[in-house]
């Protein structure tokens, strides 16, 4: 099996050369670790980086906020006496920095694990920073990382335009097959930025490999993204987050273990086995979360095991799973009514799937499939768009 690097583990290598004599800032979050799980901000205090200013997304810096739980700025780093800023606050405005922030900088430095998945935040962190570092001239060093998810697979249309939020910044595809890396180039060339921007690339990494097919460890990019299991069920799973149903926060498993209050697991196993959905076995058990929706309570539903991951449609599979659960249980089953991600006047599966044809088809599965299959013919239209941004080919 052939050893992949990433980004960060060639400016380790090179002992932070490109680096030295500059004001550094720096995006990161506790994945950002070099291949012997070392952090970034520990080699570069090793190597004495000048670093000014540190800026953490969604989570928080440390990664320790639940979701969509506003995170303060920190005065001072400990080692570095630089300012944390927090890039995830209580707006929509909170997401980008602030020009000033970002003055006096020479350069910066991107190091952030994502999953593929667009409604997975931390991308839009990068392109958002982009933007700003565009308007003050600022060059972007990205320190690349695999999409364990693969760069071939994609699934999941695109995100029309009254739907744009943070869960769905640019019409890509839910499962889109990109790098971070990849997606600032794509937003930089579609965009026309002028901005100065480097990719450091990962090493080895190639398109069609998902992440068991790499010598390249797991270390949770955010407090519910335990594994690479949770990473795979995820892009349908998460739609989840846009009804009273739990997304299995406040278990062992979050999107792999779901269900509700309301739920019988082993009906709900049956029916979702009766779709005949490839990759895919419900088990049914039953759960009582620690916090979150159903905090304390008994829940049954099902445990995801994803038995080929090559074969698996999670976005589909999650779309069946939400009408399942409303058409079994139509007197309980309720869309969320709270404001999702900064965004109050919208459906929240509307804003997650990228338009409201989705919901507006649950009258039917045979009607909400017709809607699946004319929104993935626009994957062959992105399939062009990003063609000349590709960095692993």
């Amino acid at each position: 099996m052939l050893r992949m690097t990433t980004g960060l583990d060639s400016l380790v290598d090179e002992k932070f050369l490109r680096l030295k004599g500059k004001r550094v800032g720096v995006l990161c979050h506790p994945a950002s670790v070099d291949r012997h799980y070392v952090h970034m901000l520990d080699r570069m205090r090793e190597e004495k980086v000048d670093v000014k200013a540190i800026f953490g997304p969604e989570h928080g810096f440390l990664g320790q906020a639940q979701d969509m739980i506003g995170v303060g700025n920190t005065p001072k780093h400990a080692a570095f006496g630089c300012p944390i800023h927090s890039l995830y606050g209580d707006s929509f405005a909170s997401l980008s920095p602030a020009p000033e922030q970002l003055e006096g900088l020479d350069v910066l430095v991107i190091d952030l694990q994502d999953i593929g998945t667009r409604y997975y935040t931390f991308v839009w962190t990068a392109v958002l920073c982009m933007r700003v570092a565009a308007k003050v001239r600022l060059p972007l060093l990205v320190l690349d990382r695999p999409n364990p998810l693969g760069g071939d697979v994609m699934e999941g249309g695109g995100v029309d335009a009254p739907f744009q939020s943070f869960v769905g910044l640019y019409d890509v595809p839910v499962r889109h097959g990109m790098t971070v890396g990849e997606m600032l180039e794509l937003v930089k060339a579609e965009e026309k930025l002028d901005v100065p921007l480097e990719i450091v690339k990962a090493r080895g990494w190639k398109r069609e490999r998902l992440l068991p097919d790499m010598q390249y460890a797991w270390v949770f990019p955010s407090p519910n993204m335990p594994t690479y299991d949770t990473a795979l069920v995820y892009p349908g799973m998460c739609l989840l987050e846009a009804t009273n149903a739990s997304e299995g926060r406040g278990s062992t498993r979050p999107f792999e273990i779901v269900g509700a209050g309301y739920a019988d697991g082993q009906k709900l196993a049956d029916a979702l086995t009766a779709l005949n959905e490839p990759g895919v076995v419900f088990r049914p058990l039953a759960f009582q979360p620690t916090f979150h929706k159903f905090a304390g309570k008994l829940c049954g539903g099902v445990q995801v095991h994803v038995t080929n991951a090559v074969d698996f449609h999670s976005f589909r599979v999650g779309l069946r799973f939400v009408r399942t659960l409303a058409e079994l249980w139509p007197k309980k089953f309720q869309w969320r009514k709270e404001p999702y991600e900064f965004v109050a006047d919208k459906n929240a599966f509307d804003l997650l799937t990228g338009t409201s044809a989705y919901r507006e088809a649950f009258a039917s599965d045979k009607a909400l499939l017709d809607v699946y299959q004319a929104r993935e013919s626009r994957v062959s239209a992105f399939i062009d768009r990003r063609r000349d941004v590709l960095i692993y080919k």
